[in-house]
């Protein structure tokens, strides 16, 4: 018993680690979901800074991504409660750092028919040095049945 105590402890401890870090692979999706939910609240809101402010600083710096922030607010600003519907990420679940398109389909309820737009979303980092998730940019919204560009 007392040989078979060691390799229960270390047996154990692996386990918490791998747990710890599978947990923290796996809530990057929902992490993804609430940054992409503060962009799209301060969209509805009609809050062009506030909306920057949630972005990547690289898109307040870029003259084009600022231009489609305010023509997003002005033109997507309801009142109501916001909704996020469906996400699809081209980078969901990548192991590193990873930059590509995600679309999401949100709507404002009892505001009518949901909005898709495409996000470019940035992960970086891992899940031993922690995890990042920036929003470079978000779209005009596309057609209900359209895909992001690739």
């Amino acid at each position: 018993m007392r040989r078979r105590l060691p390799l229960i402890v270390l047996a154990t401890i692996v386990f918490l680690v791998i747990s710890g870090l599978l947990a923290r692979w796996l809530s990057t999706e929902g992490r993804e979901r609430d940054e992409l939910l503060g962009v799209l609240r301060a969209q509805v809101d009609g809050d062009a800074q506030r909306m920057l402010a949630a972005m990547d600083p690289s898109c307040r710096a870029s003259p084009a991504c600022t231009a489609q922030v305010r023509r997003n607010t002005a033109r997507l600003r309801l009142a109501g409660e916001l909704k996020i519907l469906n996400v699809q990420s081209e980078t969901a679940y990548a192991f590193g750092s990873a930059t590509g398109q995600t679309r999401v389909v949100w709507t404002v309820l009892d505001r009518g028919i949901p909005t898709v737009q495409c996000a470019t979303v940035r992960r970086g980092g891992n899940v031993l040095s922690g995890r990042s998730i920036s929003v470079l940019a978000l779209s005009a919204p596309i057609e209900r049945e359209s895909s992001c560009p690739g």
